[in-house]
């Protein structure tokens, strides 16, 4: 494992507030591996990534990085880039391979190691931060509906009180659950994601009750622990008409309702948009059946703060014919257009002042609470030089911008407290297997070897002078 090697550090250009948590993000399924091991059962995405074209490559996250073998290696270099904070991901069927039953059926082994982590983090001096759900819904809940059934939702309460239970006493921070709409417009809408089913109305269910999940997860946790520091982790987009025509700015309202509203209308005003409701029955997408009395009650507790992923802005415009299957449903017909602009390896425009907007969004137009950017990053075709190192510029370039989009937000009176770049490590990138390489850190799948970016070097001066330097 290679060296980091930082820069002197200097006093900053643009600071940070004291206090602001510096951090790397992950998630279990792409970075763990030991699929088989130590009781671990199924989750959707070992079954899915089996499916023939279901991932670029063929690839699965069988091996993925080896953190589960690697991970006081992995978490040494955490260390050595400074950070404060990392945000991980418990996978639900190692815990509870079956997805549910009492406390005496949780797999000992699977949570043995979550506390092993924790104490390598907490050795080190990194806060760990525990993502509940991560995508991984255990194989044998999906066989009994999954997302779109509401028993998951009460089956999810349970299975974070098991967690809790278990690393309560030494972790602090939790995510309920990770892009609730990527879970469900990509899982069961669209299909490019586990489960792979397409169905707009079960994605319409599964948003809901994912967040009913959420919920749910909150009450648990907060009977545990009424001081525990919780919230939820949506993906959110900065949306922009194409033009300023009628039609174009109707398409941005129904994706900026589809994208971003329906998680966080219910979340933090105890409500769903009505027009997004109202596109959905009129498209005669979904009936609502599946809403219940005093669903919102229970949705609409944030917890003690919200997390942000952000990558890039959605700039659409009017279209003539459904397009599907989609993640959009109701709106199938909206066109998502290129501006020309710079593109990462996933050709997602470059558009950092949309996270600024973001934040900024938040704190104006929703109730008030802390703010973190739980996951920011980039991929771009990273090689291995002859001399052993990885240059990546682009995506120093890139983090520097939303960097300074973050720093914008923050002086334009956003409560932003910290930013955890996605990702740590090169992983498996669902859909895309390991064709796209977010880490700061590369990489070598067949050799497990982790050579530490330019990227992390430069991410490592960051931290220690908690701020940007000038350029």
């Amino acid at each position: 494992m290679s060296t980091i090697r930082p820069a002197p550090v200097t006093g900053p250009a643009l600071g940070f507030p004291t206090g602001f948590r510096w951090g790397g993000s992950t998630a279990a399924y792409q970075i763990e591996g030991a699929a088989t091991e130590d009781g671990r059962g199924r989750s959707i995405w070992d079954v899915f990534a089996r499916i023939p074209g279901a991932i670029a490559g063929g690839d699965t996250g069988d091996v993925a990085c080896d953190h589960y073998h690697r991970f006081r290696d992995d978490v040494a270099l955490m260390a050595g880039l400074g950070l404060t904070a990392y945000r991980f991901s418990v996978a639900w069927p190692r815990v509870q391979p079956s997805g549910k039953g009492p406390a005496s059926s949780v797999n000992q082994a699977g949570l043995d190691f979550y506390r092993r982590l924790v104490d390598e983090l907490l050795g080190h001096g990194i806060e760990p931060w525990v993502t509940l759900y991560h995508w991984d819904l255990p194989q044998p809940l999906e066989d009994a509906g999954g997302w779109p059934v509401r028993d998951t939702a009460a089956r999810f309460a349970e299975y974070a009180a098991l967690v809790h239970g278990a690393l309560g006493d030494r972790v602090d921070r939790w995510i309920t659950a990770n892009e609730p709409w990527c879970s469900a417009f990509l899982g069961y809408g669209s299909g490019v994601h586990a489960p792979g089913r397409r169905d707009g109305a079960a994605a319409v269910a599964a948003a809901h009750h994912l967040l009913l999940g959420h919920g749910l997860a909150v009450q648990a946790l907060q009977a545990a622990r009424p001081d525990v520091e919780v919230g939820l982790a949506p993906n959110l987009y900065a949306v922009s008409p194409a033009t300023g025509t009628d039609a174009d700015t109707d398409a941005a309202r129904r994706i900026d309702g589809l994208a971003n509203r329906i998680i966080l209308d219910p979340v933090l005003r105890g409500r769903y948009p009505e027009d997004v409701l109202a596109d959905l029955t009129a498209a005669e997408v979904s009936d609502l059946g599946h809403l219940r009395e005093g669903d919102l009650a229970t949705i609409a507790n944030p917890g003690t703060f919200l997390a942000v992923n952000y990558y890039s802005r959605y700039v659409v415009a009017a279209g003539t014919g459904r397009q599907l299957p989609s993640a959009w449903p109701g709106s199938e017909q909206v066109r998502f257009v290129g501006r020309g602009w710079p593109v990462t390896a996933m050709g997602w425009e470059i558009d950092a002042p949309g996270l600024a907007e973001t934040l900024v969004r938040l704190h104006r137009e929703y109730p008030p609470l802390p703010l973190f950017v739980s996951e920011n990053g980039a991929a771009f075709e990273d090689t291995v030089d002859a001399g052993g190192e990885v240059q990546d510029p682009d995506r120093i370039a890139y983090l520097a911008a939303h960097l300074r989009a973050c720093h914008d937000a923050i002086a334009a009176g956003a409560p932003l407290a910290g930013y955890f770049v996605w990702s740590l490590l090169d992983n498996f990138e669902w859909a895309e297997g390991f064709s796209k390489r977010f880490g700061i850190v590369h990489v070598d799948y067949p050799t497990q070897r982790r050579t530490p970016k330019a990227s992390a070097a430069w991410y490592a001066r960051v931290i220690g002078r908690n701020g940007l330097a000038d350029g």
